[in-house]
């Protein structure tokens, strides 16, 4: 009996951690992934360093108006257009668009327009 609860012991860990690294290692791509889209949204991300990635959400995090996150925005974009400058290299004239206000994504969303399921739940009629 013993040796019964022992092999289903290990036969339940031989299943489980195998498991468990995957999603540990699903998690830390999804987690770079999104690092990596920030990194993508600052204006000149390319010419900063992480800190200075890190120092500039960190300051617009902190920002609590939509006017301050402007003149953040604004003051980074003009330093980053004088570092590519020096450094020549071409960097876009605008900045990305960064949405409707702080925290908002660019996409439709599920409003009245967006792509909710709503009463009739996709069926045609």
């Amino acid at each position: 009996m013993l040796q019964r609860k022992l092999l289903m012991l290990v036969l339940m860990s031989v299943l489980v951690v195998p498991a468990s690294l995957a999603l540990a290692a699903d998690q830390e791509r999804t987690q770079q992934q999104i690092q990596s889209q920030m990194q993508e949204q600052v204006y000149g991300s390319q010419l900063m360093t992480p800190q200075e990635r890190a120092e500039y959400h960190a300051n617009m995090r902190a920002a609590k108006t939509e006017e301050k996150c402007k003149q953040i925005r604004n003051e980074h974009h003009e330093r980053m257009k004088e570092r590519a400058k020096k450094l020549n290299v071409v960097l876009p004239d605008k900045p990305p668009n960064h949405g409707m206000g702080r925290g908002m994504g660019s996409g439709a969303g599920m409003g009245p327009r967006g792509g909710g399921m709503g009463p009739g739940g996709g069926r045609n009629r």
